[in-house]
């Protein structure tokens, strides 16, 4: 089994900043791509953030200029760096890992969510 921790989360003042972290733990497992998504209540699920392995990164429109994705492939993590936070970015964010094993097919594996509200 493949794990994914996220930790980071909590309440923060419009302007303010959060940086989320995500940690894979587990055996004989490489992952590919990693990213952030995340939900507002009401509202479908949406990508925030991806990066590959080599270090390129995407972002929803709504972040762009705001949030910064990064990664260390030596510690399994990816990060995600939240400045001049908004109201609209509260939600509850996941991380997501596409995790093989060995060389066998990918799959998507999930974090629990850690929720970040911003106020006004």
């Amino acid at each position: 089994q493949v794990q994914l921790v996220e930790s980071g989360g909590g309440l923060v003042q419009a302007g303010g900043s959060l940086r989320l972290s995500c940690a894979a733990s587990g055996s004989d497992f490489s992952i590919d791509a990693m990213g952030w998504y995340r939900q507002a209540l009401g509202k479908q699920r949406e990508m925030v953030a991806g990066i590959t392995r080599g270090g390129n990164t995407n972002y929803a429109d709504s972040v762009k200029g705001r949030f910064t994705i990064s990664r260390d492939n030596a510690k399994n993590t990816v990060y995600l760096q939240m400045n001049s936070l908004k109201l609209e970015d509260t939600a509850v964010y996941y991380c997501a890992a596409e995790v093989r094993r060995g060389w066998g097919p990918t799959k998507n594996s999930w974090g629990q969510g850690t929720q970040v509200t911003v106020s006004a």
